[in-house]
């Protein structure tokens, strides 16, 4: 037995190509601001850079996802079902490495807050001070609601990329499926079959021919 939404929260295609665009939106925003005001939470050089790098990288990759399902590509398809799982990986390390970073520069975060926002002295001597300045809502907050919503941050965005490589699979596994079913079903010739990966864009109780027996 086939099915095609089988532990699917959303619509296959449609669902993978708006859960790609708010990861690259997020993942674009969290990166750029790594890589302007980085220095202020991190102190030692230059791992605020990589750690925007990495989400930059992040972007790229839900980038290529949303081109390869809006183009129903199996080649790309399978580029970003190979990517993912390294992604995935990379982006675990960088997080328990961020989150234990974070809290050996808390005091120096705090000293940063409670002196209006100047970069911490030993970084700005060494020249890693730059025209952004501190935003005054983390020191509002509080170290510990900054820390915390890092962690949830960097958790969420690890449950979006596991999603988002079982998603690109299924859909991978979606187009080998019915790409090598041969004609009439039921009566119904082979094209109307494939019509369900054209349809996926409703929702998935929707499916032309949802399930289908071997």
């Amino acid at each position: 037995m086939w099915c095609d939404n089988c532990l699917l929260l959303l619509p296959l295609r449609g669902g993978a190509i708006a859960w790609g665009v708010v990861m690259f939106l997020y993942s674009l925003a969290g990166g750029i601001f790594l890589l302007n005001w980085g220095q202020y939470l991190f102190f030692v050089f230059p791992e605020w850079q990589i750690y925007g790098g990495i989400g930059i990288g992040v972007a790229v990759s839900a980038a290529l996802s949303i081109l390869a399902l809006s183009n129903r590509s199996y080649i790309w398809t399978r580029v970003c079902k190979f990517l993912w799982p390294f992604i995935i990986v990379i982006c675990a390390v960088r997080a328990i490495i961020m989150i234990v970073e974070l809290q050996r520069g808390k005091d120096k975060i705090q000293w940063e807050c409670d002196n209006g926002g100047q970069l911490w002295t030993a970084s700005a001597e060494a020249g890693y001070e730059t025209s952004a300045s501190f935003p005054s809502g983390f020191c509002a907050s509080g170290f510990s609601s900054l820390n915390a919503a890092f962690i949830v941050g960097l958790l969420v965005d690890l449950v979006f990329q596991l999603y988002m490589f079982f998603m690109v699979w299924r859909f991978q596994k979606r187009l080998e499926h019915y790409s090598g079913m041969k004609g009439p079903f039921y009566g119904v010739d082979h094209v109307y079959v494939f019509a369900s990966v054209v349809l996926d864009e409703f929702h998935p109780c929707l499916e032309v021919a949802p399930c289908m027996a071997d």
